[in-house]
């Protein structure tokens, strides 16, 4: 299921949210609400894959058997350093992290294992082995993997409550797309917290933004550029290359961030609070900046998890330039079992190095230099983020950068709808540069947030996307992939 489906938005969350209200009152009464939501949950993963929700079951029965075996080691504890590890306790965390990675290898990296094998080896394993790749199983791999690292550090005592485990790794507003929730934020929420009139509101307002930057802008745009990359490369003239890299730049902002937004909302509906994902990225003025703003929840799963155990930038700077190398082809990998993600990882790696090598100072000196040297290489690592194959994106970035030489067999305008352009127009506004001159200029209009104004505009985005939703069958995902 789909947090933007109509069959989300008019039946499983409203029966959903009234159970919950049902449910009033603390103690006995949230312990029957954290199992109403964790059935709910249960029922969002199972359906149209009711065979995966075996997976995520045995991953949550895992996490919580190794979580046990940890406390029962002497981890634990409540505050970091609180309560030292007994003996045996780290290779108990090595084989749970290697057990997570597993699971998560075979699902989503076999093929490409196999592959890389065959080609350095000349071995012939069978490729090409038809596995289902579960949604979301990079999410809540990670979700676990941090449980057990940070339950070995001593952050908190081991979860003994398999229905609040489970529901920390399966809760359906985050369970598919995320974000990468960590425990030592949502496990207290599990035995304390309050679903008040405000933070409800605050919540279907968050909802609201959120369904409506994913149906409204990040669809429509979605689109044209599937028009584009789905023909014949030689029929692709620069402008047009240019045209759907630009496009997609704002199709993926609006996309992933619309659902984080539906998730922060949506966990607020229900009492909960989750992290932030995003922070305007494409108003970034360095790509090291970019990776503060853009899946936050990610890239500092990224430095807690594996920069910092690393050495971080603590022993010397050829150590840290590899550890930087090490950390962004991880996050290519994780995004996709390829060598273009791979290629992609690299690319935002090797300029991070190139960032703290010098090239950021000398950026500095002009404003907007930085900015457009920001957005370049961002559009060009989504180009083949795209593509997902290295030689075809390859070719669209060569017609970006001399888009003179290449002339195509359709005029962009026969393919891009007036809607679609306004929509474009609306998007780059909305990236940040919207908000931020508000702040500046206009702080008076600011503060009319969560007045009566707002409510009307929220009840008309989501009416508008309950109209689109229901007169178009195009409705991707793009990190339901991931």
């Amino acid at each position: 299921m789909n947090i933007s489906s109509m069959l989300f938005l008019t039946v499983f969350l409203p029966a959903v949210f009234l159970l919950d209200r049902l449910c009033m009152g603390r103690g006995g009464m949230l312990k029957l609400k954290n199992v109403l939501l964790l059935l709910a949950s249960l029922l969002f993963y199972a359906w149209g894959e009711p065979a995966c929700i075996l997976l995520l079951l045995f991953s949550i029965a895992l996490n919580y058997g190794f979580g046990l075996w940890l406390g029962a080691l002497g981890c634990g504890g409540g505050q970091e350093g609180g309560k030292a590890p007994g003996r045996g306790a780290r290779p108990v965390l090595a084989l749970g992290v290697a057990a997570n990675l597993a699971l998560l290898g075979y699902y989503k990296y076999l093929n490409f294992f196999l592959h890389l094998v065959n080609r350095l080896a000349g071995t012939g394993f069978p490729e090409n082995r038809q596995i289902p790749l579960p949604i979301g199983i990079s999410f809540f791999t990670f979700g676990a993997i941090a449980y057990l690292a940070d339950l070995y550090r001593g952050l908190y005592p081991a979860e003994k409550n398999p229905v609040n485990m489970a529901l920390y790794m399966s809760f359906f507003p985050k369970v598919s797309v995320g974000p990468i929730v960590r425990y030592r934020d949502f496990g207290p929420q599990l035995r304390e917290r309050r679903a008040t009139l405000e933070k409800t509101a605050e919540g279907i307002r968050r909802f609201a933004y959120g369904l409506g930057k994913k149906v409204l802008i990040a669809n429509v745009l979605g689109a044209y550029v599937d028009r584009v990359y789905d023909l014949e490369i030689g029929r692709v003239s620069g402008a047009m290359a240019w045209s759907a890299a630009l496009l997609y730049t704002l199709q993926i902002y609006y996309d992933f961030s619309g659902f984080s937004d539906m998730a922060v909302g949506l966990s607020k509906m229900f009492g909960f609070e989750i992290c932030e994902n995003f922070r305007y990225p494409y108003l970034s003025g360095s790509v090291q900046e970019f990776w503060r703003r853009w899946h936050i929840s990610l890239s500092t799963w990224f430095r807690d998890y594996l920069y910092i155990p690393l050495g971080g930038n603590r022993k010397g700077k050829l150590r840290t330039y590899v550890n930087l190398g090490i950390v962004f082809l991880a996050t290519g990998l994780w995004h996709g079992a390829s060598t273009a993600f791979l290629f992609w990882g690299a690319l935002h790696g090797f300029f991070m190095i190139l960032e703290r090598l010098g090239l950021k100072k000398l950026l500095e000196r002009t404003r907007v230099l930085k900015y457009l040297y920001t957005g370049l290489v961002v559009a060009a690592g989504w180009v083949i983020f795209r593509v997902a194959s290295l030689g075809p994106a390859l070719k669209y970035l060569v017609r970006m950068a001399a888009p003179w030489r290449f002339q195509g067999t359709y005029l962009i305008r026969e393919l891009m709808s007036n809607r679609c352009l306004v929509t474009a127009a609306a998007g780059v506004l909305g990236m940040g540069l919207l908000q931020k001159g508000l702040e500046q200029f206009c702080p008076r209009l600011l503060k009319a947030k969560g007045g009566a104004a707002e409510l009307v505009w929220c009840l008309v985005i989501v009416a508008l996307s309950a109209l689109y939703l229901v007169n178009n069958t195009y409705n991707p995902a793009i990190y339901l992939k991931f």
